[in-house]
């Protein structure tokens, strides 16, 4: 919510993470971590980090623990202000991005945050996100069938990253002239999370923020004097007395399910099938069994997890596997390292598609958890049966690369053919 260097430093507890090999913004860290979290988990499971001024936490209880504390909060805004708690106010070229990320859903705190999530929620219960199977259906079947007769293509490009937008888009009833321009605004907007974000990046995302939000208030206002039969117009006109949005809090939270369509689904199901073609023996075995993959989607989200932190501020002091954090504190929690956790997982670092139960984190826990996991889990897989069940020859063409970012930790593509 501040600025990262205003952080006053900390004396280090234990080991430090970067003398195990920590290093978020190093492209060879970034293309796998799992041998550090390893390191972490076993040496320094909590251990404060002067280069981000944050704590690690690696250990899945610690984690899963964390996610449900009530004295930890994603943001400390509720509380205090940026100066109460030690901080510098963001700088106001930031102001475009911080008017939208202050009013999501992800970054609120009761009561705030459950207003919210009850408006939304509705949308994504088990009944609503089933009865837009016939719709996700024919999208992903588009899609395949555009593809199908290629020799080559970015599994990425051509096929994953269209998907998860159309389907949001559809939801919130974005004009499809209009779809073109959603994706470039999430990538732009979500450099802000990043750890290591340079200046450029951070004027991109307020530029991309500003953009963004122009273009969703002007639907909104439309939905206002017109509403449809899509979830703007039921996030505007919420049908129930007492709890409403306002104008900002709808675009802000259309801008938060159009982002985790964009970014988390897209990474989430690139970094899916890098794995399974990395691993021929759990890809033959969803090919032969395509019932597999209901199961299969979530272990391939705990095996390479595509937001593998999430950071939550110390609003009362914690203790973590006897190390107390003082509030005011932040701590990193580090799902992608929780979720190969051995302690919480047999044989963690294999591909178990049949994996049951699996205790993952990569949708988060506590009243944060995932609104949209019901949702997440059902694209993908009707996107993995589609791709085993008429694609079954698909496969690496080239090794793909990793994009330099960590926080929301994705290729830049994935070359494919079909044999």
């Amino acid at each position: 919510m501040g600025s990262r260097t205003s952080v006053s430093p900390r004396p280090e507890a234990g080991v430090a993470p970067r003398d195990l090999g920590y290093a978020p913004g190093d492209p060879a860290f970034v293309a796998d971590p799992y041998p550090v979290f390893a390191r972490l988990r076993e040496e320094a499971p909590v251990a404060f980090d002067p280069a981000t001024g944050q704590w690690i936490v690696t250990r899945h209880a610690d984690v899963s623990a964390a996610l449900r504390d009530r004295r930890l909060g994603r943001t400390y805004l509720h509380v205090a202000t940026h100066e109460e708690w030690g901080h510098e106010a963001p700088p106001e070229w930031q102001d475009p991005f911080w008017d939208v990320a202050r009013l999501q859903l992800l970054d609120l705190e009761p009561p705030d945050h459950t207003r919210l999530r009850r408006l939304l929620a509705r949308a994504f219960t088990p009944r609503a996100v089933e009865a837009m199977r016939p719709r996700i259906v024919a999208i992903v079947d588009d899609l395949v069938g555009a593809v199908a007769d290629l020799r080559e293509f970015d599994l990425l490009a051509d096929l994953v990253e269209p998907f998860p937008v159309a389907v949001v888009a559809d939801m919130l009833g974005i004009p499809e002239a209009d779809r073109r321009l959603l994706r470039p605004w999430s990538a732009e907007f979500t450099l802000m999370f990043e750890i290591d974000a340079t200046d450029d990046q951070r004027r991109r995302a307020a530029v991309a923020s500003g953009d963004f939000a122009a273009y969703l208030s002007e639907l909104v206002r439309e939905r206002r004097e017109r509403p449809r039969d899509d979830l703007l117009s039921q996030m505007v006109h919420p049908g129930e007395a007492g709890d409403a949005m306002s104008d900002a809090e709808v675009v802000a939270n259309a801008i938060l399910l159009l982002n985790a369509g964009h970014e988390a689904t897209v990474n989430g199901a690139g970094n899916a099938w890098f794995a399974l073609f990395r691993h021929p023996a759990a890809l033959a075995a969803l090919r032969a069994h395509p019932e597999l993959a209901p199961t299969a989607v979530d272990e391939l989200l705990r095996f390479d997890t595509p937001a593998p932190m999430f950071e939550r501020w110390v609003l009362e002091d914690v203790e973590i596997d006897g190390v107390t954090i003082p509030a005011g504190d932040e701590i990193a929690l580090q799902f992608g390292a929780a979720n190969r956790d051995p302690a919480a997982f047999a044989d963690a670092d294999a591909l178990v598609l049949d994996r049951a139960p699996n205790p993952h984190v990569a949708f988060g826990a506590g009243i944060h958890f995932c609104l949209g996991a019901p949702l997440a889990r059902l694209e993908l897989d009707i996107l993995y049966r589609a791709l085993v069940e008429r694609l079954p020859t698909l496969e690496l063409a080239a090794e793909p690369e990793w994009k330099p970012r960590f926080v929301l930790r994705g290729l830049r593509a994935l070359p494919v053919r079909i044999a």
